[in-house]
């Protein structure tokens, strides 16, 4: 069972949904970053349960503890282990379900593959083992912003209500104004009635959520293996529940002409002002690549979606079978679910961005992979 990606930059996550603990531990970040509990604890308790209505009731406090690679405030160059214990798990919610694949989950495709299988929760395969990428990305993200790196997602569509373009300066913003993390303060009163209706009638419902990376210097990625967008697209794409990955216009460019989608170069009119922050001296008129040509980034916004299934976990009875008494068996799952995932995807989203660009920004040479205060190898 593969447990680990990235190459220089990696995050080994452990832990299952009703185990003791989940963690993750990092691997190759540099030297000399100030890092703390408090840091981590932060993206944490963006994906916490229980922080609104429209989230799975289980009370827990997700509370991290750094365990080592910390020497006075610093990032020592070691492996730096974090841990989160478990401590509201209903395993007896779940009793009914040994032998018993649920609909939607990948229940079947572990009893098949592995044979010992904990079904409590999910076991290893529920979205709480999140917290793992979560606190990667979170540690990924400080490392990032000592070059000006910053990331955000945001929600843009639940079932069949979508949300307008919202400038890009004004999305971290608003983001924070509604539990539903949509921008589109409108749409999110219409997304958070869809959801609870779907909370009441024991349903579920998907979405999608996009994210943007600002910031980004030229030329991460490589030109044939080791694409950025072929990187970022794996890593989004084993996020739970998501079936499917756009970067920049995604399937739009299907009907587009090329004189359409092609995104014209321009030197940066910002040139001219002496913008202390300029970081690149050509731009682009649009970004319908998403800041990706080549498999290498163009300076500009990298952009991002995933489209995210209904959560499979709903109060209706199902069919499956019974596998150890090899006869067909309803279903009725229990416990506390999510009726709606994509409010706290988002930061799961910005983790796994952050994750590959801290990779890459270390893989091109930008960080030096022993000691952030060195500017070179």
């Amino acid at each position: 069972m593969v447990n680990t990606t990235g190459k220089m930059f990696q995050i080994t996550t452990f832990g299952s949904s009703h185990g003791r603990a989940l963690g993750a531990v990092i691997d190759g970040c540099p030297a000399n970053l100030e890092l703390s509990e408090k840091d981590i604890q932060i993206e944490l308790n963006k994906r916490r349960p229980g922080t609104s209505k429209l989230t799975s009731q289980r009370n827990e406090k997700d509370h991290v503890e750094i365990l080592s690679g910390i020497f006075g405030g610093r990032t020592d160059g070691t492996p730096i282990a974090c841990i989160v214990l478990n401590n509201n798990q209903h395993s007896k919610d779940y009793s009914n379900l040994k032998n018993v694949p649920r609909p939607g989950h990948g229940d079947y495709c572990w009893y098949s593959k592995y044979g010992n299988y904990d079904y409590n929760g999910g076991g290893r395969g529920s979205g709480r083992t999140t917290i793992g990428q979560v606190i990667g990305g979170a540690i990924a993200k400080k490392l990032l912003k000592t070059h000006g790196i910053e990331i955000i997602s945001h929600v843009t569509q639940i079932g069949n209500v979508v949300a307008e373009d919202i400038p890009l300066n004004e999305i971290p913003k608003k983001v924070k104004l509604n539990p539903v993390r949509c921008a589109d303060n409108d749409a999110a009163k219409r997304m958070e009635r869809l959801i609870l209706e779907c909370k009441d009638s024991g349903d579920s419902v998907g979405g999608i959520v996009e994210t943007i990376a600002t910031g980004v210097p030229t030329g991460l990625g490589e030109p044939v293996y080791g694409k950025l967008d072929g990187d970022l697209a794996k890593a989004l794409m084993e996020i739970n529940a998501v079936k499917g990955v756009e970067i920049g216009a995604g399937f739009e460019v299907a009907s587009n002409f090329g004189s359409e989608n092609n995104d014209e170069f321009i030197l940066n009119p910002m040139i001219e002002k002496k913008d202390i922050n300029l970081k690149r001296d050509v731009i682009t008129t649009t970004n319908n690549c998403g800041g990706i040509l080549g498999g290498m980034s163009d300076g500009m916004p990298i952009i991002s979606r995933i489209a995210i299934k209904p959560t499979p976990s709903i109060s209706k009875l199902q069919n499956t079978v019974n596998l150890k008494e090899k006869e067909n068996n309803p279903v009725l799952i229990e416990g506390r679910h999510d009726p709606c995932i994509c409010p706290r995807v988002t930061i799961v989203s910005e983790s796994a961005t952050a994750i590959v660009l801290a990779d890459h920004m270390i893989r091109s040479g930008f960080i030096n992979p022993c000691n952030i205060k060195k500017t070179s190898f």
